[in-house]
């Protein structure tokens, strides 16, 4: 029998149940007999059950509406948090539950934890974390099926623990439904879905759940590949990144090599490395020899700026660079390289970078311009080591007063470029404390700028110079061997007339000069015969001679003395002499009792005679003390 047009009407206008009944009522009154009654409470049967199939399919509809919007996000949305943040959103709307959560697995500690919320009122609940097989969420997170219960709080089925029942109470969660998370087979994590009143979960409210559970996987998932995705093409970046570079360092390293080898084969020196790695790598380039002296530098840079910032700087880097032969970072933007010849240590290269810093490629170009540096370094050495060798047997033979041909002598000074009528001073220097090739190569240098000839003879430096004032080339030699450290001491000497037996007298004059000078207490001085005063008897031609007679007439007695007994009295007698005549001050001038002094003194008189003391005889022997002390320096007479 057709369904009366007032209930299809009544189903299409949207009428709840109530309306329905209200309608049987109305038309149950109005009926004629039992029969039709029974008909309307038929009609009024499948009226509702119309509109409970009709309510379905809209919660079909708005289910599907929901999971197409999801799958929506998949696409358009790349933040996992914000979709993740809708699917729980949209599944607590749907199953109209008071709170819906999503929790994710920790394998390393064997827990799940939450990561998004939806209606929680409790912090503690947000940032809970459940061992895996412990309360519904943990089982579900470890077994990999759905469960849920109609009231947790007197489920016994799950494991309980304190702190998690606490968290579940303070939201009044009693329904709990909760499915997992599965991508490739693997459990990573649960949602679930709860409300505040006991309630049963039906089937479609589980596969639900479960659909939504899927997405938020495949939303997992594509985020976890998109961050693969991004780190490899950021990989591949990187990859060319470093490729480009090692190209750059690569052509940067050929070209420097190039170069360098360019320097070393047209004979080029230390002035164009710094240049080259200069230019090649950019910034301020500083080389300086195993003692810190600079030898070159780049055209923006001073030698006395590198002294500065090796003294301030170096000190360990350059041990380190020594021990492992590679480029050392000193800090504030400078490395330092030492040059090496194997172990031994011939220079030092420094680098102020204009970038500030220096990479590895440009590091090993610093490296192949220390290895440079250690090449030309040894050959001028060699060089020098020969043109030494050669420079010290003409000076030795210059200065010996050997026979020889005349014209022979001449000829191996002019080819040292020299005129030997022009080596008109001699200049010998006593450098104490200093090392004696360093202080040689310093005279050489020196003899050059001069247009003479320096070196080492027979322990100390000599220079021979083309000049007129003797005092004067002394001072230059004793400025110069200052640098080289050290007290210096020069004595000078006029070459008289232009001979090899010239120049030895001068060499040995100026030579005496030094002796003199060290003995009067006056090392680190320069002079001449005439600056030394008296003492210049010792230095005549006849003054030895007649130095001795003048010496045995007056100390003769004592001198004669003091060597048969192994006594002092000439050094009784200068003490005397020095206390102007007092004996307590002489005796503690000997750390002796006067007593002994004055015993001394009878001695002294007994074997000088009476009159030794008089102003006169006391005069001549006060000059021979002198003399004598002084002639003992010089002569070892």
């Amino acid at each position: 029998m057709p369904l009366p047009t007032s209930f299809l009407d009544l189903l299409y206008a949207g009428a709840s149940e109530e309306a329905l009944d209200a309608a049987l009522r109305e038309r149950e009154l109005l009926a004629p007999d039992d029969d039709a009654r029974a008909d309307l409470r038929h009609q009024h049967g499948v009226a509702l059950r119309l509109r409970e199939r009709m309510s379905e399919q809209r919660r079909r509809e708005a289910e599907l509406g929901a999971l197409y919007e999801t799958a929506h996000d998949l696409i358009a949305i790349r933040d996992v948090d914000a979709i993740l943040t809708a699917i729980v959103r949209r599944a607590r709307r749907l199953l109209q539950a008071d709170m819906t959560y999503l929790s994710l697995n920790d394998e390393a500690e064997g827990a799940s934890y939450m990561r998004v919320t939806d209606g929680s009122v409790s912090a503690q609940f947000r940032t809970l974390r459940l061992p895996l097989g412990t309360g519904l969420l943990g089982l579900v997170a470890q077994t990999g099926a759905p469960y849920y219960t109609d009231d947790y709080k007197h489920d016994q089925r799950f494991e309980h623990q304190e702190y998690i029942d606490h968290a579940v109470n303070d939201e009044d969660i009693r329904a709990i439904l909760g499915v997992p998370l599965i991508v490739e087979g693997k459990v990573i994590g649960a949602l679930l879905a709860g409300h505040r009143a006991v309630r049963p979960f039906p089937a479609s409210e589980v596969t639900l759940l479960t659909s939504f559970a899927a997405h938020a996987a495949v939303a997992l998932e594509n985020a976890r590949l998109f961050t693969a995705t991004q780190q490899a093409l950021a990989e591949v970046d990187d990859t060319n990144r470093q490729m480009r570079e090692q190209s750059r360092a690569v052509e940067i390293g050929a070209q420097a090599h190039d170069r360098l080898t360019e320097v070393i084969l047209q004979g080029g020196g230390l002035d164009q490395v710094v240049q080259v790695l200069a230019e090649v790598l950019g910034g301020d380039v500083w080389i300086q020899d195993a003692a810190g002296v600079a030898l070159a530098s780049s055209s923006s840079a001073s030698a006395s700026t590198s002294a500065v910032d090796l003294d301030a700087d170096l000190g360990e880097s350059l041990g380190e660079s020594l021990a492992t032969g590679r480029s050392v970072e000193v800090g504030a933007g400078l490395y330092v390289v030492a040059s090496l010849a194997g172990s031994e240590h011939l220079g030092t290269l420094v680098l102020r970078p204009a970038a500030g810093f220096l990479d590895m490629a440009g590091r090993r170009t610093l490296e192949r311009g220390a290895l440079v540096t250690a090449l030309i370094l040894l050959f001028n050495r060699s060089v020098s080591a020969a043109e030494d060798r050669v420079r010290g047997e003409l000076l030795t033979d210059l200065l010996s007063g050997r026979e020889g041909d005349p014209g022979w002598v001449r000829e191996r000074v002019r080819r040292h470029r020299l005129d030997l009528d022009r080596l008109r001073v001699v200049a010998v220097a006593d450098v104490h404390g200093a090392d004696p090739h360093r202080a040689a190569l310093v005279a050489a240098r020196l003899g050059d700028d001069l247009r003479g000839l320096g070196g080492e003879h027979e322990g100390h430096i000599v220079l021979l110079a083309d000049a007129q004032v003797p005092l004067a080339i002394g001072r230059q030699l004793h400025h110069a061997l200052r640098q080289a450290g050290g007290p210096v001491t020069v004595g000078v000497s006029l070459v008289e007339a232009a001979a090899p037996a010239d120049l030895s007298t001068a060499w040995q004059r100026a030579r005496s000069c030094v002796l003199t000078l060290q003995t009067l207490g006056r090392a680190g001085e320069v002079s001449d015969a005439a600056g030394l005063g008296l003492a210049r008897l010792v230095l005549g031609d006849n003054g030895p001679a007649e130095l001795d007679a003048y010496l045995t007439q007056t100390l003769g007695p004592l001198v004669a003395y003091d060597a048969e007994r192994g006594t002092d009295l000439m050094g009784t007698l200068e003490a005397w002499f020095a206390a102007s005549g007092r004996t307590a001050r002489t005796a503690e001038a000997l750390h002796v009792h006067h007593n002994t002094v004055g015993q001394r003194l009878d001695r002294i008189g007994a074997l000088l005679g009476d009159g030794w003391r008089e102003p006169g005889p006391a005069l001549e022997q006060q000059l021979a003390l002198r003399l004598w002390r002084l002639a003992r320096g010089v002569g070892g007479r």
